[in-house]
């Protein structure tokens, strides 16, 4: 039923030049980062955060997508229009030419899987394929689910990674039998102080479980798009090279990532909002064969800088959309290979590692 539109919207979002914002907090996640600027989290702060991205004057041109929280779904602007139908015409009035498609976090969090050390699994399968109708009549295209998986002595058990790879395809085909395309997200924790090719080797692995899954589970993966984890050293081992980052994601993705998969949007992991643009840059400058869009699906690395600008108050607000402005043009430049590097001042540079990222 959902074929043709699935396909044409998954390649939509993969548009070269454009990538996602995701932003898809939770209420208690966004209190964490209102609170960390001084500001109340009450419903009007909210959305005056998401209408200060949403807003923002020629930024939303190199996007293609906005992965939303429930709530800002069914949110209005301050003019009393809906966010999706702003976001479907931001193109400040000429339609058909630029659009954004709205999309949606359908998962409810993680829980701990029984028997593992501190592994987890998400849960969220109750109701999901009615929400993910109600979504679609809401405006929403596609669908955001995150699974997260942990690099340990014993870690990621083959537990923890059949289970989270059988979630992924099990949400996956339901949300494309409800007209959604589904973004399949593995992430696999930063924490630790293992190197960069323990990480190539478990990203690996895990890929090759969640492809057979989605196989097995008749998904069509032209209809889909991955977000995966960069490959990069763990939290407590030397940084290495944006170069050599991008020869290990790349050749990792290449030896599992299907041909027909439309495109790859990666998370930003904690990293700081810098990094993460040149480490994109460095994949798409690689000259070999990628059969998928290389792109971004960024929450804290389009964020960070622009939130602590605006600080809660009106008068920030443009300068924070400059900000904002300056990172999507980044981004968009970095799924080219043409970023130059030394976009924004030094909240830009600052790493944004949580240990143990929930939210």
């Amino acid at each position: 039923m959902y074929v043709d539109e699935l396909v044409k919207n998954a390649k939509y979002i993969a548009t070269p030049g454009k990538g996602i914002l995701a932003a898809d907090e939770s209420t208690g996640t966004i209190g964490k980062r209102l609170s960390s600027i001084n500001v109340d989290n009450i419903e009007a702060n909210r959305q005056a955060l998401r209408e200060l991205l949403f807003t923002s004057p020629n930024a939303l041109q190199y996007l293609s997508g906005v992965i939303l929280f429930e709530e800002t779904l069914y949110q209005n602007a301050s003019d009393g229009n809906p966010f999706v139908q702003l976001l479907q015409k931001n193109d400040n009035g000429i339609h058909n030419i630029l659009r954004l498609i709205p999309g949606i976090k359908v998962d409810k969090g993680v829980v701990e899987l029984a028997g593992t050390n501190g592994e987890t699994t998400t849960q969220g399968f109750d109701s999901l394929g009615a929400r993910c109708q109600q979504y679609y009549k809401a405006g929403a295209r596609f669908a955001k689910w995150r699974a997260v998986l942990k690099i340990g002595p014993n870690e990621p058990s083959e537990l923890s990674i059949q289970q989270n790879a059988q979630g992924l395809a099990r949400y996956a085909i339901i949300c494309q039998e409800n007209g959604l395309v589904p973004i399949v997200e593995p992430e696999i924790l930063t924490d630790g102080s293992h190197d960069i090719a323990k990480n190539a080797a478990v990203t690996e692995t895990v890929l090759a479980a969640v492809y057979k899954a989605l196989n097995d589970q008749h998904v069509l993966l032209e209809g889909t798009l991955l977000k995966p984890n960069m490959v990069t050293p763990g939290s407590d081992s030397p940084k290495v090279a944006a170069e050599v980052i991008a020869e290990h994601t790349v050749r990792t993705l290449r030896r599992t990532v299907p041909a027909a998969v439309p495109g790859v949007v990666f998370l930003s992991g904690g990293q700081s909002e810098e990094e993460a643009t040149l480490n994109l840059n460095a994949m798409n400058k690689l000259e070999v064969l990628k059969p998928w869009t290389l792109s971004f699906s960024f929450g804290r690395a389009l964020q960070s800088s622009t939130l602590k600008t605006w600080a809660g108050k009106k008068e920030n607000v443009a300068k924070a959309q400059e900000g904002f402005l300056a990172r999507c043009k980044a981004n968009s430049e970095a799924t080219l290979g043409n970023y130059a590097g030394g976009s924004g001042d030094e909240l830009a540079s600052e790493s944004l590692f949580v240990k143990s990222y929930k939210y």
